[in-house]
């Protein structure tokens, strides 16, 4: 089950975190992988590991908030792995320099880059990958969101949690939208995570029903099943991965 031999898939942000953890699943699962990140030698990288564990694997480095750049991404790795982009994840998330702290605090200026990078960077990336998708009759658009989109909290993440906010909206739109085509689009709401300089130790931790933070393992499961052909019946669909810490 959840085979994707043959699919080729895009996954931002996959340098590190989660985004790696993503990446090398989906690569286990069969799937050729357009690893991109901002950073070049960490998409690089990401690649070259995929590679040496026996998978298909090309680095695309480029800004998702910029469209032409996305597209000529896109381009190369439609070259590269010999096909169009099947799967798309949209984990690119976390602004360079993100500001942090109460609304009130926060210089305008500040303001847009979650929104630049959330909303904006992952509609480039779906508006580079979707005609094809359409016209083979088979997609799978999966949006990495946060528990911060639909839960109010008080560590000053008001902005992030406002752009996640509009992404899941926009994925529940576009989902109507594509269905006819056989393309489904889902988001998946991350708690909290166990990311580089976190310790799962934490009093955080301890509050979770699970008793853990998130790996990277547990998202690539879950990317896994919702990019596969078992989940054809689901779209327009936000699930929650968080060990029980938030439940609808």
């Amino acid at each position: 089950m959840f085979d994707l031999t043959g699919r080729i898939a895009l996954v931002t942000g996959a340098g590190k975190g989660m985004g790696t953890g993503v990446a090398h699943t989906l690569a286990q699962q069969g799937a050729a992988v357009a690893v991109n990140d901002l950073d070049a030698v960490a998409a690089q990288r990401v690649a070259a590991e995929i590679v040496e564990s026996g998978g298909r694997a090309v680095a695309v480095p480029f800004d998702v908030t910029e469209l032409e750049a996305v597209q000529l991404g896109v381009d190369q790795a439609t070259e590269q792995l010999g096909g169009h982009i099947d799967v798309l994840v949209n984990n690119a998330g976390i602004a360079l320099g993100m500001a942090v702290g109460p609304f009130r605090t926060l210089d305008p200026a500040v303001w847009r880059a979650p929104v630049e990078l959330n909303i904006f960077g992952s509609m480039n990336c779906i508006k580079a990958v979707v005609d094809p998708m359409c016209d083979a009759g088979w997609g799978r658009i999966i949006q990495i969101s946060s528990g911060a989109a639909r839960r109010g909290l008080g560590i000053g993440v008001s902005l992030y949690g406002a752009s996640k906010s509009g992404i899941e909206g926009f994925i529940r739109h576009l989902a109507v939208e594509l269905a006819p085509q056989g393309v489904t689009a889902n988001s998946l709401a991350l708690g909290l995570m166990d990311t580089p300089g976190s310790r799962t130790e934490t009093k955080l931790a301890r509050g979770i029903p699970l008793g853990r933070l998130g790996r990277p393992e547990d998202v690539g499961a879950a990317v896994a099943y919702l990019a596969s052909t078992e989940a054809e019946w689901i779209t327009g669909q936000t699930y929650n991965l968080n060990g029980g810490s938030l439940m609808n």
